[in-house]
């Protein structure tokens, strides 16, 4: 099963991802845990790029493309050999992050991007989609937490981006292949309705 889990930064997706993993594994499942962008050599080059502040100029064709180049050689070198040997394969953000990023966000064309996605993993779609949604006063809240030089390229972005990118998400949600989960819950609640939601989809 390939799971992904997409929201705005700060609402709780790695939490998840890690509390998703340990159910799996207690269950004798084998679980692989992934990361956007990232998770082979050229990737987490391609990531290191990507998140640091001192490209501050990045135009936003330049990001999508990066960010497909990633996932494209994520795809091929991880998720699909780890799926064909029946693997969970646990995703931290994958293609729909682009859509809601740099189509919602940035305001680069929504069908352009598509596109792109149609060459860079093909038919390699998520089984299910967790977004966990929190308003972006909340993520704002929760950013405060976090020292400056500790936030990423996209982090450090406007309240008035992320309104964006959450309304892109919005929008995405309402594809019969995502679970829009409310994150303003605790972290148990939310884990148990993820849980809820897996069983039911492996009982298909």
């Amino acid at each position: 099963m390939f799971i992904t889990f997409e929201g705005i930064d700060f609402c709780g997706k790695s939490t998840q991802v890690e509390l998703l993993r340990k159910y799996l594994t207690d269950r004798k499942k084998i679980v692989e845990i992934i990361r956007e962008p990232g998770g082979t050599t050229i990737s987490e080059m391609v990531r290191s790029v990507l998140l640091d502040k001192v490209h501050e100029n990045m135009c936003s064709e330049t990001e999508i493309f990066l960010f497909s180049a990633s996932r494209a050689q994520l795809v091929r070198e991880k998720i699909r050999p780890y799926l064909m040997k029946g693997y969970y394969v646990i995703s931290d953000r994958f293609h729909d992050s682009s859509t809601a990023y740099q189509g919602f966000g940035r305001g680069l064309s929504v069908d352009a991007i598509i596109n792109i996605h149609n060459l860079a993993i093909g038919e390699t779609i998520p089984d299910i989609t967790f977004f966990i949604d929190i308003p972006v006063g909340e993520a704002e809240n929760r950013k405060r937490q976090k020292l400056h030089h500790e936030l990423d390229r996209i982090e450090v972005s406007e309240r008035d981006f992320f309104e964006k990118v959450r309304n892109g998400y919005l929008y995405l949600s309402k594809d019969k292949r995502f679970r829009k989960i409310d994150g303003m819950q605790s972290i148990e609640a939310i884990h148990n309705h993820i849980i809820r939601e897996i069983e039911l989809l492996e009982k298909r």
